[in-house]
């Protein structure tokens, strides 16, 4: 039994965050984890408004935990060898942290979010990296937007096993890095349709 008063925003965070990874984001509850404490449901609203406001402290502690894994993966390195680093640190804390993993994918209330060091943070490491290929936006956005569906596309199948070919993951992997690579390289010039 845990002292009521020992109970923070932070420490239930946390205790989600390693228990998303034990059973699944979606499979978070307020219950679950007032269990773990062994404490009552009613305990925890002192400290968290509802299931979703834990889920949104999740979201962010994960976000953060990521963008700073990628951060150190990427410093000192531009171009192909950046985008290697931080596409191989996106893979290995989706596939080693798969609840708070799955926290970093839902959709959060921006205004929750607008002056969160985590987003400033995961806005300048990848628009930088991307800034590198010569991109500006609305170029910036979309690159950013073919970056997380392949990454996460490819995380979210090898994480359920859906690869059943015979071909070795990792080097599909590093293919379809390469590919991204190429892409951004050869970014598409937008057709000005204003006229």
């Amino acid at each position: 039994m845990v002292p009521r008063a020992s109970l923070t925003a932070d420490r239930l965070t946390e205790a989600a965050a390693d228990l998303a990874d034990e059973i699944g984001f979606e499979n978070i509850t307020l219950a679950a984890l007032a269990k773990r404490f062994g404490v009552k449901d009613a305990s925890l609203y002192s400290h968290v408004r509802s299931l979703q406001d834990l889920r949104t402290r999740l979201a962010l502690l994960a976000g953060g935990e990521m963008i700073d894994r990628i951060a150190v993966a990427v410093a000192g390195l531009a171009g192909k060898d950046a985008l290697v680093a931080f596409a191989g640190a996106y893979r290995a804390y989706a596939l080693e942290r798969p609840g708070r993993y799955a926290a970093t994918q839902i959709r959060i209330d921006q205004s929750l979010i607008a002056g969160t060091p985590a987003l400033h943070r995961t806005a300048e490491i990848t628009y930088g990296m991307l800034r590198a290929y010569g991109l500006a936006e609305p170029d910036l956005t979309d690159a950013v937007r073919l970056l997380r569906a392949t990454f996460h596309g490819y995380c979210a199948l090898e994480s359920a096993g859906g690869f059943g070919a015979p071909r070795d993951v990792q080097k599909s992997w590093d293919r379809a890095v390469d590919a991204l690579h190429v892409a951004l390289e050869n970014w598409p010039q937008e057709e000005n349709t204003d006229d």
